[in-house]
């Protein structure tokens, strides 16, 4: 993850921290700090857009119901139509549930039709409904609520304030060091950094691509417990159980406190190589293109 919001932030920051300093240095730690808050800012903002967008995904690359199933959906109950828009329940399994239920005695005229109509027999196994039903902004806020855009902030705000901190805090020890080592034969030594002059674009388009990775190497594992937790499909009537029966999160303090799901302790590193390349390459390509371009204006 390589947003443009990132750096931008963090370069609102820097200036602010530089802010009436003689030499417009940025020590790491400050450079650490300003990342982490406009990770966390960065995490606020975006996280509608990549809930529709990780679900756009997984419907993409999953089979979609036919116009039939629809038909039919409606068909059987105006209620499951109304709540869950082109969702195809289990008939096997309502039957089934159905069969089990007929057998009571009731002075109702049409129990087991009423007993359709509650939600947690909607999907015909007590199961919410797939993700690939519910991807729409219209779906995701009917059933689910205005509460489910934010769903995954926690492991999000931590994997983006992880990244922000540690992509420009390695940056900045880098920059500061090849400024450094340019500076060890210069006669008088240089008293501030813009007396060294500008470092090779080359050289700050690499650093920004190793950053870039360890950042996503250290952030991965929130990253992959986001966007599992974005997967899930979470009724309005369950998340309300839960808040009345004091529904506690599984898993560890520390799971608990960054959203990381206990049964996903095994997949939290798949696909850390990729992320690692598309962040290194992003930091490359996009500093590279930067510092060139300045380089250019400035040759003119």
């Amino acid at each position: 993850m390589f947003s443009t919001f990132i750096p931008d932030a963090r370069f609102s920051l820097s200036i602010f921290l530089a802010d009436g300093r003689e030499d417009n240095h940025v020590h790491v730690s400050e450079a650490l700090m300003a990342g982490i808050a406009a990770g966390a800012l960065e995490s606020l903002i975006t996280s509608p857009f990549e809930l529709i967008k990780l679900r756009a995904q997984v419907t993409s690359a999953s089979r979609i119901p036919t116009s039939t199933a629809v038909t039919e959906i409606i068909s059987f109950s105006p209620l499951l139509a109304r709540l869950l828009p082109g969702y195809s329940p289990v008939m096997k399994a309502l039957n089934h549930s159905v069969g089990l239920l007929s057998t009571l005695t009731t002075k109702h005229p049409n129990m087991v039709g009423a007993l359709k109509e509650y939600p947690w027999m909607m999907t015909g196994s007590g199961r919410p409904p797939s993700v690939c039903d519910v991807r729409r902004p219209s779906d995701i806020i009917s059933l689910e609520g205005w509460g489910a855009l934010w769903r995954g902030l926690r492991s999000g705000v931590v994997r983006d304030s992880i990244f922000g901190g540690i992509f420009f805090a390695s940056w900045q020890f880098l920059h500061q060091s090849m400024l450094d080592w340019k500076a060890v034969n210069m006669d008088p030594p240089p008293r501030y950094d813009g007396e060294i002059g500008p470092l090779s674009p080359l050289a700050v388009s690499l650093a920004a691509g190793f950053s870039g990775s360890v950042a996503a190497a250290a952030s991965h594992c929130f990253d992959t417990a986001r966007s599992r937790s974005q997967c899930i499909v979470l009724p309005k009537y369950v998340a309300m159980e839960r808040k009345l029966l004091r529904w506690n999160r599984p898993g560890k303090r520390f799971e608990r406190l960054t959203g990381i799901h206990p049964a996903d302790r095994n997949i939290l590193f798949r696909g850390i190589w990729p992320r690692m390349a598309r962040s290194g390459i992003g930091s490359f390509v996009i500093v590279g293109s930067y510092f060139l371009g300045i380089n250019h204006l400035a040759s003119k």
